[in-house]
């Protein structure tokens, strides 16, 4: 037999055996971007397809793919726009209408996964602890932005914006521990994105092309294109500072986990506009205040009642707990 035969059949025998844990896989990444504070790559990682995945897209941002990493794409692919079109709906209302018990959950998601890029970033030198230094002053200036009404704020879902949280969301599926869903929720697209999901799930359901439209070509279009750029630039150019500064590299994604935490302060809840107020450059008014969505309400912090507090830090541990679980899962398995 030809060696180039040889090789193909081994790989689609090989494809064959990993359908199931890629289908698994990119059901959860989908599930994964949805929700900040989990990493796409983490989810990944758990099933045992992380180093597939990092193959398939290297290979494919370099031009030379092979029909099985084209293939395995397609499956990821697939299984996670699935994950996302089913859960995007229910995941966005759990935001709006129970902001501090979700984002309760996402914090402690976030720092359950910080042991994982830990571990990666021994041992630690000065070049990580400076790295980790510039990721904790990132998400800072970007957890300022978001409540200063800067680039962060909800108000700026233009196309640029949204290609931008494509790419930003992109380097979840690239590397454990990076959360795609935080890096929207932090630019202020988190909602907007989840409920142009929804809406064009409702239209096509409704068979109605005309309003399936308009999310696609004013929101998940631009996102698709920043998340298509995002994975390819963000894959190489991680895959070459592991290599070249593999510490500082470490350093500075754990830097973002740990930061992570600043703009996911739990007692959060959307205010209803009242007259006079200006929610996306429309002027409320007694006739049209009922009518705004609460995604666009103003979000403002509160003082928690012991209640709030007690039940805060019982889905932080949940959601951290829920992290390491899956973080030790994916150890075993890249194992077996």
């Amino acid at each position: 037999m030809h060696p180039d035969s040889e090789t193909a059949n081994n790989e689609s025998a090989s494809l064959h055996l990993a359908v199931p844990q890629t289908l698994m896989g990119g059901v959860l990444m989908g599930i994964a971007n949805l929700v900040p504070g989990i990493s796409g790559g983490t989810m990944l990682l758990a099933v045992g397809v992380y180093s597939d995945f990092i193959e398939a897209v290297a290979a494919l941002t370099s031009l030379r793919p092979r029909p099985r990493h084209i293939l395995f794409l397609g499956l990821v692919g697939a299984s996670a726009g699935g994950g996302i079109l089913l859960l995007a709906g229910p995941v966005r209302d759990l935001v709006v209408e129970h902001r501090w018990a979700m984002y309760s959950v996402f914090v402690g998601l976030t720092l359950g996964g910080v042991p994982l890029l830990w571990r990666q970033a021994q041992p630690a030198d000065r070049a990580t602890w400076s790295g980790a230094a510039a990721g904790l002053l990132t998400m800072v200036l970007l957890a300022w932005l978001q409540t200063s009404g800067g680039p962060g704020s909800s108000s700026g879902s233009g196309p640029l914006m949204l290609a931008l949280a494509g790419a930003g969301g992109a380097a979840s599926m690239v590397l454990p521990g990076i959360s795609g869903g935080y890096v929207l929720l932090v630019l202020g697209q988190y909602v907007p994105i989840l409920g142009a999901v929804e809406r064009f799930r409702v239209a096509v359901a409704a068979r109605d092309l005309a309003a399936a439209a308009i999310p696609t070509t004013t929101v998940l279009l631009p996102v698709a294109v920043g998340l298509v750029v995002g994975i390819a630039v963000v894959s190489n150019l991680l895959r070459y500072l592991l290599r070249a500064r593999r510490n500082a590299t470490l350093g500075f994604l754990l830097g973002l986990l740990v930061g992570a935490v600043v703009g996911l302060w739990p007692f959060q809840q959307g205010v209803a506009p009242a007259p006079g107020d200006t929610i996306r450059g429309r002027l409320v008014t007694p006739a049209n205040a009922n009518s705004i969505d609460p995604e666009d309400w103003r979000v403002v912090t509160f003082r928690p009642s012991t209640a709030q507090l007690g039940g805060s830090l019982a889905l932080l541990a949940l959601g951290a707990t829920t992290t390491l679980a899956i973080a030790r899962f994916g150890e075993r398995s890249a194992k077996t």
